[in-house]
């Protein structure tokens, strides 16, 4: 698979008229279940649609793009210039927005931005670039260093959609830094003998082992999209990639398919079970039901989270796996409200959702019993056009993961809208 960079087309593949593939200043540097439930076997339907599904991420269908835009898609389109217009407004004369401490805070703006391509960004995505670009660090990483910040700088987070804005900006200057970000986040694996052996983590060098699937999938996702840029490396030097059987046997192990209610089934969980005693903290995704045994629980945005990433780890579309995330997604379908969460991470939920459901291949879900298919693209839009604020941004009232922050939860809802609308590079 090869992604757009540099001049480079993200579209690898060959498209026709017949096609169905939809995938669709500055910085401070530093040196439930009461017994064992077995795995419901994946619908046909499911199976099926997700079997006929596949194709590079941004790809869509030339059939798609010459017809004429619906009234959804041009009310869609009219609600991404007025955030554009909104994030716009907001940045700082430095290139910041947000919070400066955390550069990923200021890269997920400047992807949407970058992305939709307008001429009167032009300005803003410059003081945008120059400031990600300025917090890259020695060891490669992009991101600040806080001294005696708890947490530390979320190294490979931050380095991660850095380097994703980057490479959407597409200017051959970057090329070696990305690279270098590339080395950073390969570097962040975490390879042990033991439950954490593939999986990423927020921090490069945090002391203790620790991984979950949202920083995993933000990790594989930045390395799939980038990997173009290791063509260019220079001569003798080695290229660089994560350890993709690693990281799917991570990924894999936090998919559900026992020991969980039957409606967790195909979902993912948020981290790998703690030890018993190990607290809230340490047993992430785990719930008791009502005899009081824990069993694992899964939730809507992380579960487009392990989607997209066996997607990007090249499971192939009628893999057993993804078959089962997709009927998940299906069973659990919602745009008010993220599945197991409620309105936290609400926004994040549309965005990963858009991704993921387009990197697949899906343009609706599968029927399931009692129920039609599912016209996810259009459900979507019409929930996040509901949800514009009269100044184009959006918001959570729900403040868990920052997303009151209206910059961030207004880059997160561009983001899905390009994605559904095909404008995804």
């Amino acid at each position: 698979m090869k992604s757009r960079c540099f001049s480079i087309s993200l579209c690898t593949g060959l498209l026709s008229l017949g096609a169905v593939l939809v995938l669709s200043g500055g910085c401070r540097r530093g040196g439930d279940a009461s017994g064992e439930a077995a795995p419901p076997a994946a619908p046909e339907a499911a199976a099926e649609a997700v079997a006929t599904a596949g194709g590079e991420a941004g790809a869509a269908p030339v059939a798609e793009a010459i017809r004429e835009l619906t009234d959804l898609e041009r009310r869609a389109h009219a609600a991404l210039e007025r955030g554009l217009d909104y994030l716009r407004a907001q940045q700082q004369t430095n290139g910041v927005w947000s919070n400066p401490q955390f550069p990923a805070l200021s890269a997920l703006p400047l992807w949407a931005m970058s992305m939709a391509a307008r001429g009167q960004d032009a300005a803003a995505i410059e003081r945008a670039t120059a400031y990600v670009a300025g917090c890259a660090q020695p060891d490669g990483g992009i991101y600040v260093v806080v001294p005696g910040r708890r947490g530390g700088a979320l190294g490979t987070y931050n380095t991660a959609i850095c380097m994703t804005a980057l490479h959407a900006v597409g200017r051959p200057e970057h090329v070696r830094l990305i690279q270098q970000a590339r080395s950073y986040v390969a570097a962040t694996q975490l390879l042990g003998d033991d439950e954490y052996r593939g999986g990423f983590g927020y921090e490069r060098n945090s002391g203790q082992a620790y991984v979950d699937l949202n920083n995993t999938a933000w990790a594989l996702s930045a390395m799939r999209v980038t990997q173009d840029v290791e063509e260019s490396r220079p001569q003798g030097e080695a290229r660089v990639d994560v350890d993709w059987n690693a990281a799917l046997a991570f990924v894999t192990k936090m998919q559900i398919t026992s020991n969980a209610a039957p409606e967790d089934i195909g979902g993912f969980m948020y981290r790998p079970e703690g030890p018993e005693g190990a607290g809230r903290a340490g047993r992430a995704g785990v719930a008791t039901n009502a005899p009081g045994r824990p069993h694992l629980r899964s939730f809507g945005s992380i579960t487009y989270s392990g989607l997209l990433s066996m997607i990007y780890a090249q499971v192939a579309r009628d893999d057993p796996r993804v078959v089962s995330a997709v009927d998940y997604a299906r069973r659990h379908w919602t745009v008010d409200e993220n599945p197991g969460m409620g309105q936290q991470g609400l926004y994040y939920y549309y965005t990963i959702m858009a991704r993921s459901l387009t990197t697949t291949g899906l343009s609706e879900l599968p029927a399931i019993e009692g129920g039609g298919t599912v016209k996810w693209r259009e459900e979507l839009m019409e929930r996040i056009l509901a949800l514009q604020k009269e100044d184009g941004s959006w918001a959570n009232t729900n403040n868990r993961f920052w997303e009151n922050d209206p910059v961030l939860a207004t880059a997160y809802s561009l983001l899905a809208l390009e994605y559904t609308l095909g404008m995804a590079r």
